[in-house]
């Protein structure tokens, strides 16, 4: 059985969110001034050589808009050859690949789809982006890894990683490492469902 591992990079307060097309957001890519070739290299080996992507239609489209034109380099050699899973209602229009739709990104189906995908003998999952797709993992118990790229600003706006409503859960961090432009690389496997102190 592979692994799921969610890689996303966050604000101090929690956002994701980088589109400034997307809901009026202001800030567009807030991340590129603290990526380094550094932190290019760290997240390369925590990627590995090798890996298959899960993500959200808008993910998709907004790398297949730029990878597959990106000169050649380890990082876009690798996300072009990796399978892309793409949770979508429109698997016919998809282009960049290889891929496979695994349907819409609501109901039991799609959750059963992903736990298919994962026990395959493969290539690890990554999850970039896609929040939407977050919470749903962490609740079915479909991530094995949440690694957060934090980055060292306060955006007060946007889409956060987690939804309300999403259930409480316990984490134990398992590394960190800092990126010499201050982005902070904390890995995290979850536990299991919060226990209340009370």
């Amino acid at each position: 059985m592979r692994k799921l591992r969610i890689f996303e990079h966050i604000s101090l307060d929690g956002v994701i969110q980088s589109s400034a097309d997307e809901n009026n957001f202001p800030y567009g890519d807030w991340s590129g001034p603290y990526r380094s070739p550094a932190g290019r290299e760290m997240l390369l080996a925590r990627y590995g050589e090798k890996f298959d992507l899960l993500l959200g239609r808008r993910t998709y489209d907004g790398f297949s808009t730029f990878w597959p034109k990106a000169p050649s380099s380890p990082m876009a050699d690798r996300l072009n050859a990796a399978k892309k899973y793409v949770v979508t209602h429109r698997p016919e229009s998809l282009e960049w690949g290889p891929f496979e739709g695994v349907g819409p990104g609501v109901g039991p189906e799609i959750v059963e789809n992903i736990r298919r995908i994962k026990s395959q003998d493969d290539a690890d999952l990554l999850l970039m982006g896609s929040s939407t797709l977050t919470s749903m993992l962490l609740e079915h118990g479909l991530a094995d890894e949440v690694v957060l790229l934090v980055d060292p600003v306060l955006l007060g706006t946007g889409k956060r990683i987690f939804r309300d409503g999403t259930p409480a859960r316990a984490f134990e961090l398992t590394s960190t490492t800092a990126t010499p432009t201050g982005i902070v690389v904390n890995s995290y496997k979850p536990v299991g469902p919060l226990k209340n102190q009370q």
